[in-house]
């Protein structure tokens, strides 16, 4: 308003001076105002309309870049196919789930084994480790979230089939990288109805700074 309250001073100064140098016929102030005050509100509205229509289109745009960082969601099994055995290894080992049945957002590399994570916010894991029973070896598999373990599956049978489920919620920040490791000494086991899997989904975005009762000490 500050600008056009100037503006409006300066055309009306500027009809005086005309008026004072070249002594033509006297012009109605009056009526000069009130045409630019008219001419001025017009513009306002225009300018008002404009901003509303740029507010409606951008809208829509928001809410798809929203969305898409907010469909974060996988499901894979070890197994491709067929009944596979992994372990025992000497050393901590990555599993590579390769099965893929959802990986929406493509966050899940499906090569390495690893969950890399999209944007800041809460999400939850699952993993369920089966095992087939041998007196010499348990099955032992824990969710690393960037060289950090968190949670740890264990089972030990003597006989038949056994299998062993964990899950964690966990605040990650964008780059945070989870996988799943297998310790020594362990063995793990698939087949074709999938018994050992790992999930993970976004639950919701948080914003920096907002933690509110959650840790991110793992």
């Amino acid at each position: 308003m500050k600008i056009t309250v100037v503006s409006l001073l300066l055309l009306v100064c500027s009809v005086s001076s005309e008026e004072t140098t070249t002594k033509e016929q006297p012009q109605d102030i009056g009526a000069v105002v009130r045409e630019l005050t008219a001419w001025l509100v017009q513009k306002e509205v225009e300018i008002s309309s404009l901003q509303r229509e740029n507010q409606v289109t951008a809208e829509p745009v928001f809410s798809l870049n929203f969305l898409s960082v907010q469909q974060v969601a996988f499901s894979a099994s070890l197994s491709a196919q067929g009944a596979l055995t992994l372990g025992p290894f000497g050393t901590p080992t990555i599993l590579i789930f390769k099965h893929v049945v959802t990986n929406i957002g493509n966050a899940y590399n499906p090569n390495t084994g690893v969950f890399t994570v999209p944007v800041r916010g809460v999400y939850h894991f699952e993993w369920h480790i089966g095992v087939i029973a041998e007196p010499s070896h348990g099955s032992d598999a824990v969710l690393i979230k960037n060289t950090v373990p968190t949670f740890n599956t264990y089972e030990y049978q003597m006989s038949g089939y056994g299998s062993s489920s964990q899950g964690v919620n966990l605040l990650l920040e964008p780059g945070d990288i989870l996988f799943l490791r297998i310790w020594p000494g362990s063995k793990i086991y698939d087949n074709d109805v999938h018994q050992t899997t790992f999930s993970g989904h976004l639950l919701f975005t948080m914003n920096e700074g907002n933690n509110s009762s959650l840790s991110a000490n793992v």
